[in-house]
Formats: structure tokens, C-alpha cells, sequence
């Protein structure tokens, strides 16, 4: 057999087994909010992102502790604009997403906060007087004290009870729900490897270019479980899962991930780096603004399809810049 064709089959199995862990990771996380008492996105915004934020997190620390600095900025930010762009805007168009009224004005602005931050963190060259732009060991023990203060604010709110009720839907005991999660993740984890491997495989057979792979196959396919689990939840009409999972992930992506990463190695800023940055804050402007627009607290399947256009042109822009 053909190994074009042996990856093909690769594809389709990594693609079968992150839907199915999709749906475990799903069921498992709103079960186990029902038994906790705590509502599908307090789950969404802490299990299911820390756990869809693995890849990333094993990615980006293994680059920067064997020194390839180059690309982790741009890895971590470019997943945050896929996140909110291309995953929400996906999960939009697939079923109007609910935003409560605290999402908009708590969980939201940390995602522009953790943006911005990289921003005048990492431009401050002047008062670091370096040459270069740079996030520093210093600015990531900065993003990593961000970090803990949003621990901080996750233990409050998960002591001050039920902020909504889950959906409708199959009830488990914990351990089952625990589960059923743990093993959703090592399947979006393991699924996500085999497609990106193939994907990448068949992109350099067809002679397309590693820039092109680099923003399209890799940045898609670091955050397919983030993709996976927002969409699947999407359909079982679960916004507040789909939500939490993308808002939780970004904050983690930059305030644990790349406070990490700056810590084990200085981290340059490249111009491409600066302008992805630009886009995850407009990004997070758009989706606190899109509470606002059309029918209040819902991200409208309309919206979905500005976020993804504005996704592809990000992308386009990208390349050209690469």
C-alpha cells in the first residue's frame, strides 16, 4: 500500500477517535457538573480546558527547553485566534451559542487582559534595554502571578454554588463521569497527533509549502481537540461547555503556557508574532461585543460567519507575512 494512502487511512482513524473522545469528554464533563453542582461552564473553563490545552502545553515547553524559541509565540497566539475565530465561529454557525451575562464581564476581558499583556509585555524593549522585542524570564513570571491570580478567582467562584443548571442529558456517577473525561482527553489527544501527522504528510507529497502547513494543518490541528470538543458540544446544544472550554484554553495557552515558556527561555517577538497578537485582541473585542449585537448574550450564526471570514483573512495576512 501506498503511504499516501496508508496516511489517508491514518487520517480518517485519528478523525474517528477525536470525535469519539469528543463525545466522552463532553458527556463526562456536563455528567460530572450535574454531581458537582457547578454549572457545564465552570467544567468547561477549567477540566475540559486544561485538559484540550495538553498539546499546546507538551508542544510549546518541549520547543523552548531544546531552544526553538522562534515559533512559540507565534504557536500559542495563533491557537487563541483559531480558538475564538475558526472553533467559536464554527460552533456558532453549527447551533447560536448563549453567553451569560457573567461570561461577558468576567471571563471574557481575562482573555483580552492575557492578550494585551503579551503585548506591552513583550514590547518593552526600551525599559528592558534590549535590542530586540522579547517576552523575558521576569514577564513570565509576570504571566505566571496573571495565572495564579485567575486560580484564585476559579476557587471563588466554584465555592459561591451552582451558577446555572446543566442541560438535559445522561447523568453519571463522579467516577464514571471522571472517567469518561480522562479518557475523552487521551483520545482528542492521541487522535489530534494522527491527523496532524497525516495531514502534514499528504500537504508535503502535494508540494505545499511548510509556511502554508505551518498555519493551516499545525495551527488547526493543535487546537483540533478544542475544535472537537466545542463542536460536539455545540450540537448537544451545551453553549456553556462549548464556551468555558475556549475561554479557559486561551487563558491557560497564555498566562500558564507561555509564562512557562518565557521562564525556561527568553521568547523573541517576531512582526508576524506582534500582528497575531493585534488580531487575538480584536478577536476577544469581537466576542465580548458580539453579547452585545442582534440578540443579547448569543453569539448568532451570522456572527459565526464574520468570525470565520475574519479567521481567513488572519490567515491569508499570515501567510504573506511569513
Amino acid at each position: 500500500m501506498a503511504d499516501w494512502a496508508w496516511q489517508g487511512i491514518l487520517f480518517v482513524i485519528g478523525f474517528f477517535v477525536l470525535v469519539k473522545g469528543a463525545h466522552w469528554l463532553v458527556e463526562g464533563g456536563s455528567s460530572l457538573a450535574k454531581s458537582l453542582g457547578v454549572s457545564d461552564f465552570f467544567i468547561g473553563l477549567t477540566v475540559v480546558a486544561f485538559g484540550t490545552s495538553l498539546p499546546e502545553m507538551f508542544i510549546d515547553i518541549t520547543a523552548a527547553v531544546r531552544g526553538n524559541t522562534g515559533l512559540v509565540i507565534g504557536n500559542i497566539i495563533g491557537a487563541n485566534v483559531v480558538n475564538i475565530l475558526f472553533v467559536l465561529g464554527v460552533a456558532a454557525v453549527i447551533f447560536p451559542l448563549q453567553i451569560r451575562h457573567g461570561i461577558v464581564w468576567k471571563e471574557i476581558p481575562f482573555t483580552l487582559i492575557a492578550a494585551l499583556a503579551v503585548l506591552l509585555l513583550g514590547n518593552d524593549k526600551l525599559i528592558e534595554g534590549v535590542s530586540y522585542p522579547r517576552l523575558s524570564r521576569i514577564d513570565g513570571f509576570i504571566l505566571l502571578s496573571f495565572f495564579v491570580v485567575y486560580l484564585y478567582y476559579l476557587v471563588n467562584i466554584s465555592r459561591s454554588g451552582p451558577q446555572l443548571q446543566t442541560l438535559e442529558g445522561k447523568e453519571l456517577d463522579t467516577g464514571k463521569s471522571a472517567t469518561r473525561i480522562i479518557i475523552g482527553l487521551f483520545a482528542l489527544f492521541i487522535g489530534s497527533r494522527l491527523v496532524v501527522a497525516a495531514a502534514v504528510f499528504i500537504a508535503k507529497k502535494m508540494h505545499i509549502s511548510e509556511t502554508l502547513i505551518g498555519l493551516t494543518v499545525v495551527a488547526i490541528g493543535s487546537t483540533l481537540p478544542e475544535l472537537t470538543a466545542s463542536v460536539i458540544a455545540a450540537f448537544k446544544k451545551h453553549s456553556d461547555l462549548a464556551l468555558g472550554n475556549i475561554v479557559g484554553s486561551n487563558i491557560v495557552n497564555i498566562f500558564l503556557v507561555l509564562g512557562i515558556c518565557s521562564v525556561i527561555r527568553p521568547l523573541p517577538l517576531r512582526p508576524q508574532d506582534n500582528f497575531a497578537i493585534l488580531i487575538a485582541i480584536v478577536a476577544s473585542l469581537l466576542l465580548f461585543a458580539s453579547a452585545f449585537v442582534g440578540k443579547r448574550s448569543v453569539i448568532d450564526r451570522w456572527a459565526g460567519i464574520i468570525f470565520v471570514i475574519i479567521y481567513l483573512f488572519y490567515l491569508v495576512t499570515a501567510i504573506r507575512l511569513g
